[in-house]
């Protein structure tokens, strides 16, 4: 399928790529279809675009590369709204900001995707010990690199 953006022009998707938030994502509500896309091989942030919206792109990253004990505790209600079966088939990001030189990421409000399905949500966490800018790495000035689909 062809995605329209504003960052990266069209890009072709192959429909089993497509992620589907059912409740879209906070604030965002009314949006609720998303690929992932992937700068390189070996990268660690990705793009998650909105397939119907060209201007709605979010960073996203695996929050475990940056915070060690970081860990999502889903209940049996949200494990079957998400159809998963196993823990082992989530995988879980984070929406990440550049604030000043510093990469945060929303550690309280993490996107949890069943790979198998391709649906998501994101989770509100209700522990006070992670924050919406927890602090991931610092950074300095970078060049951009060409974007290529990625998988859930």
């Amino acid at each position: 399928m062809e995605v329209r953006t504003t960052r990266f022009g069209v890009l072709q998707i192959s429909e089993d790529r497509l992620l589907h938030f059912p409740k879209g994502l906070l604030g965002f509500g009314q949006f609720t279809r998303y690929c992932l896309l992937e700068p390189g091989s070996d990268a660690c942030f990705f793009w998650l675009q909105c397939v119907d919206e060209p201007s709605l792109a979010f960073v996203v990253t695996d929050p475990s590369l940056f915070v060690n004990d970081y860990a999502v505790p889903i209940r049996a209600e949200q494990m079957g709204e998400l159809g998963l079966a196993k823990l082992d088939d989530a995988q879980v990001f984070v929406i990440v900001n550049k604030i000043d030189s510093t990469l945060t990421g929303n550690l309280q409000g993490p996107l949890v995707i069943n790979t198998l399905t391709k649906v998501g949500e994101q989770m509100v966490l209700a522990e006070k010990r992670w924050t919406t800018r927890h602090p991931l790495i610092r950074v300095a000035a970078s060049a951009a690199a060409p974007v290529q689909a990625a998988s859930a």
